[in-house]
């Protein structure tokens, strides 16, 4: 036996029961990887510990910071064996004897962290969210991370205004088509950047009022010529806000077609670090904000439970639905997180574990 696989054994071992009967299945990552990487196996049930209930999960969304946990590469490092899936949708099983909500048999949705592409996850009851009774799973598994990612961005960090202009990069994809549809709602003028004429349609379909396309992978010298487009894009006026989940060279362009005092959300980086020249930001008045929803939940539970119900009633409004473009079966959730790496999606994609 390699090294690979006694590691894998090894960290498997004390998940295993001796009874198959009581296994549940899940898609783990053994050891650090890419997609490729996960397999599905058979482990312990959850278990609801203090403060604890356990669902069982009828579909989880699928999110860039999947694909970098997997590889070691985000900023938390789950101990091995786990599951990857940050946010969940299902059916309460169980509940530790001090959970006063939810209860068994109560619809959820939840951000997990991780966990989530397994039949079932114990979680602490306070990160579980009621869903709406015309909301399904899939899309309950959609809208967490991404509308509140988006929403806290819009609202605590941009104090986007009506009648600004949101500059929205990568407007086609999951947190993008969420920008979207919540500038729109929220009385911006939304401008889509995306990567090709099929994801503009998309983009404008879900509520931009114009967009353009940049070249997928621009050229280190493209800045100048970049934000020129963006501008122009922009009504010459430039972007009062600007959402940006890309980065890379994008990121500078973006910077370069702000808007007297506009302000430039840091999101994500799908498209690599960006190195951004600080004095675009002096000459404008400007200012880069960094936006890390994660800590946000942690760190402010109180504003975060204000913006979950506030987007539920959005929901409910019919003002925002999330896009999901594809759904893929447990065993193939590494597929769905190569397909989100390579970016092949549109709006979100859902893995469906079970049945709820």
């Amino acid at each position: 036996m390699d090294e690979p696989q006694a590691l894998q054994q090894t960290a498997l071992k004390r998940y295993k029961l001796s009874n198959p009967a009581g296994l549940m299945r899940a898609l783990l990552s053994v050891t650090a990887g890419g997609p490729g990487s996960l397999a599905v196996h058979e482990i312990a049930p959850a278990v609801a510990g203090p403060g604890q209930v356990v669902v069982r999960v009828a579909a989880c969304g699928v999110n860039f910071p999947d694909a970098l946990m997997i590889e070691d590469r985000y900023q938390y490092r789950p101990p091995r064996p786990f599951a990857p899936g940050a946010e969940i949708a299902g059916v309460v099983t169980n509940s530790a004897p001090d959970v006063i909500w939810p209860r068994p048999g109560d619809r959820v949705m939840a951000m997990t962290g991780w966990g989530g592409m397994a039949e079932e996850v114990a979680l602490n009851a306070n990160l579980c969210i009621a869903m709406p009774d015309a909301m399904p799973f899939d899309e309950a598994a959609a809208f967490i991370l991404t509308y509140g990612t988006s929403y806290h961005a819009l609202k605590q960090r941009a104090d986007l205004r009506p009648g600004e202009t949101l500059l929205v990069l990568g407007a086609a994809g999951g947190v993008g088509l969420a920008t979207v549809e919540l500038g729109r709602a929220l009385g911006a003028n939304v401008v889509a950047g995306v990567s090709s004429p099929e994801k503009l349609q998309i983009a404008l379909d879900h509520g931009a009022n114009s967009g353009f396309v940049y070249p997928r992978e621009p050229a280190a010298d493209a800045a100048r010529a970049l934000s020129a487009q963006v501008k122009a894009a922009c009504g010459g006026q430039g972007a009062d806000v600007v959402y940006d989940s890309v980065g890379g060279m994008l990121s500078e362009a973006a910077a370069r077609a702000l808007a007297w005092r506009g302000r430039l959300l840091v999101v994500g980086f799908a498209g690599g670090i960006a190195k951004l020249p600080l004095n675009l930001l002096l000459l404008k008045g400007a200012s880069a904000v960094g936006v890390f929803y994660g800590s946000f939940t942690e760190m402010e539970p109180e504003l975060n439970a204000a913006n979950n119900r506030e987007l539920l009633e959005i929901y409910s409004a019919g003002k925002i639905r999330p896009h999901v473009s594809a759904h893929y079966p447990l065993e193939r959730g590494g597929d769905a997180i190569a397909d989100l790496l390579e970016r092949r999606a549109t709006g979100k994609l859902v893995v469906q574990v079970g049945r709820a």
